[in-house]
């Protein structure tokens, strides 16, 4: 990853064993979308079925704003379905 802007990106149950790690940086700026890609480039096909349907929050609130982008410095939570209620 190039030097610049970053977000940290944390990640919660099958998206950290998907992931293989629980915190890493991205590039902020990104839309959802990018971010999607971004991570699923660095870590494979099954961190992107993960990402498919996890929630986002960005700095504590979700991230319903499919196109807003991440602010530089922010923290993106992945939190991927959990099961039972």
């Amino acid at each position: 990853m190039a030097a610049g802007p970053s977000v940290t990106v944390r990640y919660f149950a099958g998206a950290r064993a998907a992931a293989g790690r629980a915190e890493e940086s991205a590039p902020a700026g990104l839309d959802r979308a990018g971010f999607v890609a971004e991570l699923t480039s660095r870590h494979g096909d099954q961190l992107g079925r993960v990402l498919s349907a996890a929630s986002f929050l960005v700095d504590g609130t979700v991230w319903h704003d499919r196109h807003a982008p991440l602010p530089a410095g922010a923290t993106v939570d992945v939190l991927p379905p959990f099961a039972g209620g």
